[in-house]
């Protein structure tokens, strides 16, 4: 049985849609993931274009709310932003959370003046993220984990 991860951030647009795409492409064997947003922001295509470099494909996934998923017991929902971990819900059963925090590339990549510099926040927390699900499952059985706070 997979492990089913949910990974929540503010509007689902970006880092959640990148961890979701990276654990789909390098655990989809152990993980079921899932992504979903406090608010939805809509895809975005830099965020696309970056995993594309990458080899993983996430366009045809889209922005959602947690309320939307078709599944709503997770063994672990991981926060990949700050505010999703402050605004996190309450989520049933045996749910575990977990903050793993990731810098927001639109944020980084607001006073950039050409479309490369722009990328390069959302090419470096997209390397960030792959390394992070590297290695789940099993290095979430000894991190801090629990509800939101």
């Amino acid at each position: 049985m997979k492990t089913r991860i949910l990974f929540l951030c503010t509007g689902n647009s970006c880092r959640s849609q990148m961890a979701e795409g990276w654990a789909r492409h390098l655990k989809g064997d152990v993980i079921e993931p899932y992504s979903a947003g406090i608010e939805r922001h809509g895809m975005n295509p830099r965020a696309i274009r970056v995993m594309r470099e990458a080899g993983v494909d996430i366009s045809g996934q889209n922005s959602k709310l947690i309320s939307e998923l078709p599944l709503q017991e997770f063994d672990y929902v991981i926060t990949v932003c700050d505010h999703a971990h402050e605004s996190c819900p309450l989520f049933p059963g045996r749910t575990r959370v977990v903050h793993a925090g990731f810098d927001d590339p639109p944020r980084l990549a607001a006073g950039a003046d050409s479309e490369e510099e722009k990328l390069a926040p959302y090419r470096r927390v997209r390397d960030e993220i792959r390394a992070f699900v590297e290695t789940l499952p099993e290095s979430l059985q000894s991190s801090g984990q629990g509800k939101c706070s």
